[in-house]
């Protein structure tokens, strides 16, 4: 169970102060109890830092019998670089154009070598040259593209409630991808 990772992510490459909202969305989660205050080593993470889940967890899933209480690594990790999210099992790299509605998923995936470092937040069709943030794009399985996200480590299993992703979404001022990772 503790191996598996729900992943909130905003649908917007470079988030504008996304260090500042990151510890304001924490903050947030702190006061409902769904994370500890402070760091200890429950992540999964190069250091292993994160943010324990708290007793309040139970009140944003579908499932708090699945939660991670107990295990090693039950904390929600915050990143705040450029990264790209997708399920680690099974993930097929399929996309379309909003436009077209055309399969461009393995010239999206390619272009990705551009888009990591930050030289660029959009792509470009191959087949009808709409140009959008790829976020934008359609993807058939979840997956995103950000400068922050939110790695809830074991938390994948308990399903966050609808609800809870729309306020997410809400305080982010963005929409919102969830990506589950199996390890």
């Amino acid at each position: 169970m503790s191996d598996n990772q729900a992943i909130i992510v905003p649908r917007i490459s470079t988030f504008p102060g996304h260090e500042t909202k990151a510890w304001a969305i924490l903050r947030w989660l702190v006061r409902l109890d769904v994370v500890a205050e402070l760091p200890t080593t429950c992540g999964l993470g190069g250091a292993r830092m994160a943010y324990a889940i708290g007793e309040g967890a139970r009140r944003v899933v579908e499932h708090p019998e699945r939660l991670p209480f107990g295990l090693p690594a039950n904390g929600l990790e915050v990143v705040t670089r450029r990264c790209i999210y997708t399920p680690t099992r099974g993930f097929k790299e399929e996309a379309g154009c909003p436009e077209c509605r055309q399969e461009i998923g393995e010239a999206l995936f390619d272009s990705l070598d551009e888009w990591m470092p930050g030289e660029t937040d959009h792509f470009t069709c191959p087949e009808c040259h709409y140009e959008d943030e790829i976020n934008n794009f359609l993807f058939l399985q979840p997956c995103a593209f950000s400068n922050l996200g939110f790695i809830f480590n074991g938390w994948a299993e308990a399903q966050f409630r609808p609800g809870f992703l729309e306020q997410f979404g809400e305080r982010l001022g963005f929409p919102v991808a969830l990506v589950r990772v199996d390890g």
